[in-house]
């Protein structure tokens, strides 16, 4: 298999399309909790508002952020309003995550304030670039204590053990689980270099017999409760590491060959000082 290059840019659909959510094996946790396949046409703030399971936060037009003036995260801080871009695959995405994981997005939004208020608005601190990752590229791996070992794989790209050596482990005892808007909006046309960011948390054996829903709950309660014990977390090395996505089984067609992964220039090798 000749290496394929990396894409250097990147544009979603200029269009709604529905199909994406039923086609993409990416998209099936989307399609499962939220049907947005169903959807004829863009979804609005008011479709959006009836998926939510917590109702201290409402998804409001872009144009009263607009008329406001204030900083996107400030603005959100004050009002418990999530501005969402009409027709904009990214705004659609980051409205689904809030849904899923509404403790932790709102805990994000608070350290950026906090962040701000300590720091001002410009230059950003290492601490704000560091949530904007996750929030923007973070992939949760779900892990049981007994696969502690493949999550140092991942750590080192030892990505052949981890993906097709030990194949069969993924989805029964580690499940990625994607947190970060972007990646689901770069799912929407995947391409080689897709790569996301890890956050590691470990679960317990009846994770992966569990409902979706509560599959999601669970992880934003412990997303959630790791964050606001430590903030920094979010800077140790052994967190947010990279994630050739579409090196993940089920996710992509052309990973069921290992000839696959043999692309060096996206399964790349950890780099050692």
């Amino acid at each position: 298999m000749q290496p394929t290059r990396i894409k250097p840019r990147f544009s979603p659909p200029a269009h709604w399309q529905a199909e994406l959510f039923q086609s993409n094996p990416i998209f099936h946790d989307l399609q499962q909790l939220f049907q947005p396949g169903s959807c004829s046409s863009w979804p609005s703030p008011d479709w959006l508002n009836r998926l939510r399971s917590q109702t201290d936060f409402c998804f409001v037009g872009n144009e009263l952020l607009e008329q406001d003036g204030r900083y996107y995260e400030d603005y959100i801080y004050a009002t418990q309003q999530i501005p969402t871009r009409a027709e904009n695959w990214h705004d659609l995405f980051g409205a689904f995550i809030w849904c899923l994981f509404p403790n932790t997005k709102a805990l994000l939004n608070q350290l950026h304030i906090e962040e701000i208020a300590r720091a001002g608005l410009s230059p950003r601190t290492v601490l704000r670039n560091k949530i904007t990752l996750l929030d923007e590229c973070g992939v949760l791996i779900a892990y049981t204590p007994a696969q502690k070992s493949m999550v140092q794989q991942v750590q080192q790209h030892q990505w052949q053990q981890v993906f097709w050596h030990q194949r069969p482990l993924w989805w029964q005892q580690i499940r990625p689980v994607i947190f970060g808007h972007a990646i689901y909006e770069m799912a929407t046309q995947p391409f080689i270099g897709l790569t996301a960011k890890c956050w590691f948390i470990e679960v317990p054996e009846d994770f992966f017999n569990r409902p979706l829903c509560k599959s999601y709950a669970f992880l934003d309660q412990q997303l959630c409760q790791q964050i606001s014990q430590q903030s920094e977390c979010l800077l140790q090395k052994t967190q947010l590491t990279p994630l050739p996505l579409l090196g993940v089984p089920g996710w992509h067609a052309d990973n069921q060959q290992l000839a696959f992964y043999s692309n060096t220039d996206y399964f790349r090798p950890k780099r050692h000082p």
